[in-house]
């Protein structure tokens, strides 16, 4: 990735987003960049605790909530959205429209609106995950249309695929109040050689095929690993490299959702020109079952994630 600050070459996004593409993709993260610098603005009022739990029971922090809040509002307004699903949320919201890949058929969108939220006590960085589908959720990774997502680092920015490729874009605040979107990279690919990699999950919790495939690549590669799976994916998008949250001897069907985080995450990563597996295969193919299902994730350079598939014992 380029640096933003210096990259050469930055332009504006124009209105509607770029100039080929669905207009109807274009409009959705048209809405998640307006959303984000109000999303950070308001974190840190919001560290803390809500009291609730979401549909995997894990606790809720206030950021979470209104992050959720926020981009539901934003998202379920748009034409061309039949329904909005959060990992916040135990069920689908009804956006007026019949999702499907018929020419009239609206689009299903599917968010992680804080990725990372538990590294807001520390300030450390996390995200928004989005993925758009052409299929009533949940659905197969191959029936997504676009994905994406925004970093918030010492710089707010978005990495947003689709059919076009992929692309960086920096946003930031304009003087008016509205927001500034400048791509500074057109054709994102990941570098190769690889420089880092990142693992999720207690090391002692790793199952042994895993541990012995972490300990060949902590002799190859440098640690990278900040507790956001959209800080960790962007580390590897900008070095080359892998992340992976296994499958752990406590949770065997791994700890992300297929629907908010490892299909819009493998759709990036390989349109990228990179690999995705569960362990056994491509993120991308894995059988939906479940709103809230969960999978092991592995991303990567595509010979990394060779390496892994031939190490891991996924039966």
């Amino acid at each position: 990735m380029a640096d933003p600050d210096s990259a050469p070459d930055a332009r504006a996004v124009p209105d509607g987003g770029t100039a080929e593409g669905d207009p109807t993709v274009a409009a959705v993260f048209d809405a998640v960049a307006a959303t984000a610098p109000e999303i950070r603005a308001a974190l840190p009022g919001r560290r803390v605790e809500s009291g609730t739990e979401n549909a995997s029971g894990e606790s809720v922090l206030a950021g979470d909530l209104y992050a959720d809040e926020l981009l539901g509002e934003a998202i379920t307004a748009l034409d061309g959205i039949g329904s909005f699903v959060s990992e916040e949320r135990e069920a689908a919201v009804d956006a007026g429209g019949a999702v499907g890949s018929g020419p009239d058929d609206a689009y299903a969108v599917a968010i992680d609106p804080l990725d990372g939220s538990s590294n807001l006590r520390s300030n450390n960085a996390m995200g928004t995950v989005v993925g758009i589908y052409d299929a009533p959720l949940p659905a197969s990774g191959r029936d997504l249309v676009a994905a994406g997502y925004v970093l918030y680092g010492p710089i707010t920015t978005m990495v947003v695929a689709d059919e076009a490729g992929v692309r960086e874009e920096v946003i930031a605040r304009d003087g008016d109040g509205g927001v500034d979107r400048s791509v500074v990279e057109t054709d994102l690919t990941l570098p190769d050689p690889p420089t880092v990699y990142g693992f999720g999950g207690r090391v002692p919790d790793w199952p042994t095929d895993f541990r012995a495939y972490a300990r060949a690549v902590e002799d190859e590669l440098k640690l990278r690993y900040g507790g956001a799976m959209v800080g960790d994916v962007n580390q590897v998008l900008t070095y080359g490299g892998v992340f992976a949250y296994p499958s752990l001897r406590s949770a065997p069907a791994g700890k992300l959702r297929l629907q908010f985080e490892a299909n819009p995450i493998a759709y990036v990563v390989e349109r990228a020109g990179g690999a995705s597996s569960d362990g056994a295969g491509s993120i991308l193919d894995v059988e939906p079952e479940a709103l809230h299902q969960r999978t092991p994730l592995y991303v990567g350079n595509e010979a990394l994630i060779e390496r892994l598939e031939a190490a891991v014992d996924a039966d």
